[in-house]
């Protein structure tokens, strides 16, 4: 079945690895991937990491052969310098198709949008935390106003900040060569998440859009996306991805 171009939106389909984890679709979805990464997920000592992985790459391929009609299993997809995936080779007349992907404990995420950075994250909110992670990875705005808040807060705006920052990070295909203490969320009530940048780290916090949702009440996901002009539109559904016979 085929859907809209995501020209000037983004779209976000999510998944439970519960539900296309089954023995069955598994063997559905391996026939998809490329020797390689069928390699890659059997080398996964975890057999949960491994479902995710397969779960995720089916998911990316179906989701773009929603949008270009070619067989999921004929995308190749390449692993750039820091490990972002990305298309290796678009198809002939094929739009300038981005993505990003996100797995956590019991869900995967694929974010797609036309000629734009774009990143997603998702994590799974119980999972536990060692006490001085924000003092780690955040900026000490952000710290200090993760720390102001009650403590039965903090563990919930904890995935806030995360999901954010590993949105951005995911969405320029840095890596860690991004200092984490040079950008700083900023969360406002009711309104979407601002960024803004230290001197020596030159971006443009206008260009940044970010969004948060909800998509389980035990997951948190953010998405970063890089806009000209207005916010752009950014559909979040969950979709199970289903392979032809």
């Amino acid at each position: 079945m085929s859907a809209p171009l995501p020209l000037d939106r983004v779209h976000v389909w999510t998944i439970s690895t519960a539900e296309a984890g089954t023995p069955a679709r598994l063997q559905q979805y391996r026939a998809l991937l490329t020797a390689d990464e069928v390699a890659r997920g059997d080398r996964f000592l975890q057999e949960a990491d491994r479902v995710r992985f397969i779960v995720a790459r089916a998911l990316v391929r179906t989701m773009l052969s929603r949008y270009v009609p070619v067989p999921p299993q004929t995308w190749r997809l390449r692993i750039e310098q820091y490990g972002k995936p990305e298309v290796a080779n678009l198809p002939a007349n094929a739009p300038d198709l981005r993505f990003n992907l996100s797995h956590t404990d019991g869900l995967v995420a694929c974010a797609v949008t036309v000629g734009r950075e774009i990143g997603v994250d998702v994590e799974h909110i119980h999972r536990a935390l060692t006490h001085n992670v924000p003092e780690r990875f955040f900026s000490s705005e952000e710290v200090a106003d993760l720390r102001a808040l009650p403590s039965e807060e903090q563990d919930v705006v904890f995935f806030d900040y995360w999901t954010l920052k590993e949105s951005y990070i995911k969405a320029r295909g840095l890596g860690l060569t991004l200092p984490l203490g040079q950008f700083t969320f900023h969360r406002i009530p009711g309104r979407a998440p601002t960024i803004s940048f230290a001197p020596e780290l030159h971006d443009d916090p206008s260009s940044w859009q970010f969004a948060q949702f909800w998509p389980t009440r035990d997951h948190r996901m953010a998405v970063a996306v890089r806009r000209t002009g207005s916010d752009l539109a950014i559909d979040v559904a969950s979709h199970l991805p289903e392979v032809d016979g």
